[in-house]
């Protein structure tokens, strides 16, 4: 069933109306919000918690912590997650997955882990379509002396405290601060390299200007703008977040929190 994400002015107004005026229900929200967003049946809670262990560490870099995007396109929006029944659509597209796209295919997963990560999908769609049900939690509960300790030994050779992370914590409240470096996102594409094969086999290198499902484009090494269709290439890009990604499995919790308390005071 398509879950529909985009209401007017007026439906908005009515929902507002509903969380407030109606009655508590359970699964969260109020009134008759489920019904009047459509959402349909509530995802399997617990898959969906085993689903976001198999998520995170594959999925998260590229998609984004919640799904809501990062280098790869926003799932919360994509027509499959929406149309999907328990796992029919997401779990064929990740086991096979989608190379000319730069999706690599995951084909150890089994059929209940692709049903697990279906649920954690639909756990976001529902938890962007009904805020009501999402609760901020306080991640400033770690050391931080251990967390400085923890960033001069891992961090400080790419990052700097007077520098990119100067004011950090004013900027960002502690709870997307920690997502921030744990599932850090490419800030757009400028100077990203990138290596385009053409079915002629010819290799283009140069600087990524633009890439998305349909085209790819490039100043290559002379300076010269290049562009093609994505279904014609073959498209490697620079992995600029490498180090972020090796950290990823070797992070405790301890580490986690510890540096989210230090960076917090970077005021």
């Amino acid at each position: 069933m398509l879950r529909p994400l985009i209401l007017c002015s007026a439906a908005i107004a009515t929902l507002a109306f509903s969380q407030e005026e109606g009655p508590p229900r359970p699964g969260g929200g109020r009134g008759n919000t489920r019904e009047f967003l459509g959402l349909g049946t509530p995802p399997d809670a617990p898959a969906a918690a085993r689903g976001e262990k198999l998520y995170k560490p594959n999925c998260a870099f590229c998609h984004g912590e919640k799904a809501r995007g990062a280098e790869g396109p926003n799932l919360v929006r994509s027509t499959i997650v929406l149309h999907d029944e328990k796992g029919d659509q997401i779990g064929p597209l990740v086991a096979k997955g989608a190379v000319e796209r730069g999706m690599p295919a995951f084909p150890n997963f089994t059929k209940e882990q692709l049903y697990d990560i279906s649920q954690f999908l639909h756990l976001q769609v529902e938890l962007v379509a009904n805020r009501g049900l999402y609760k901020r939690l306080n991640v400033v509960t770690g050391d931080p002396q251990k967390g400085e300790a923890y960033f001069n030994r891992a961090c400080k050779s790419c990052h700097s405290v007077t520098g990119d992370l100067a004011k950090a914590g004013s900027k960002y409240p502690p709870d997307q601060l920690q997502s921030r470096f744990v599932w850090p996102a490419a800030r757009g594409n400028a100077k990203r390299q990138v290596t385009v094969k053409l079915a002629s086999g010819e290799i283009v290198k140069g600087t990524l200007k633009q890439i998305d499902d349909i085209n790819v484009s490039l100043f290559d090494q002379s300076g010269t703008f290049r562009s093609w269709p994505m279904n014609s290439v073959k498209v490697e890009i620079e992995d600029r977040l490498a180090g972020h990604r090796q950290l990823l499995e070797k992070y405790t919790d301890a580490d986690i929190h510890n540096l989210t308390a230090y960076l917090v005071t970077f005021k």
